[in-house]
């Protein structure tokens, strides 16, 4: 074998694939698709990944579900709204009516209003150059209009329900 002749590599399978496939699943949780896109991209046999991810679900070792509900609260500690985690389950293919549930629970006013007072302070903006500051960076953090207009306005002072 000469030394510019480079050995083929075996394609991916069986036990390698599984065990590959664990070891990136101990690592951090993928979504199915990811885990696919990962596995794929290691030479691995189309067919086979598919069937080991749909058993890798049905033993929930891999759970788009699981995934989901990590999404909304990985953002939610971020400060981040509805729409922009819609948008990043969008992003790694994860069905948004997986994280319905936990989005329901969320006093969406009360994250808006933290985030607000965190970058900005308790105080009323009257500024309107600072009102549109605040607005276009909730609207950023993914806050619907009707929520970021009521936070603006809101004295946290002057309020005792907060």
């Amino acid at each position: 074998m000469e030394s510019s002749e480079q050995p083929t590599k075996k394609p991916l399978t069986g036990q390698r694939l599984r065990s590959l496939a664990f070891a990136y699943l101990a690592k951090r949780e993928f979504s199915k698709a990811q885990l696919r896109l990962k596995l794929l991209e290691k030479d691995a046999d189309a067919l086979e990944v598919d069937a080991l991810l749909d058993e890798l679900s049905n033993q929930n070792y891999q759970s788009d579900e699981r995934m989901a509900g990590m999404v909304v609260r990985s953002n939610l500690r971020q400060g981040r709204g509805p729409q922009r985690i819609r948008q990043q389950l969008q992003k790694i293919k994860v069905n948004a009516e997986l994280a319905s549930e936990d989005l329901a629970e969320v006093d969406w006013f009360a994250e808006a209003l933290a985030t607000k007072v965190k970058k900005y302070g308790a105080e009323v903006a009257t500024d309107p150059k600072l009102k549109a500051k605040q607005i276009r960076f909730l609207q950023y953090r993914g806050y619907s209009m009707d929520v970021i207009f009521k936070v603006i306005q809101f004295d946290v002072d002057h309020n005792e329900d907060f």
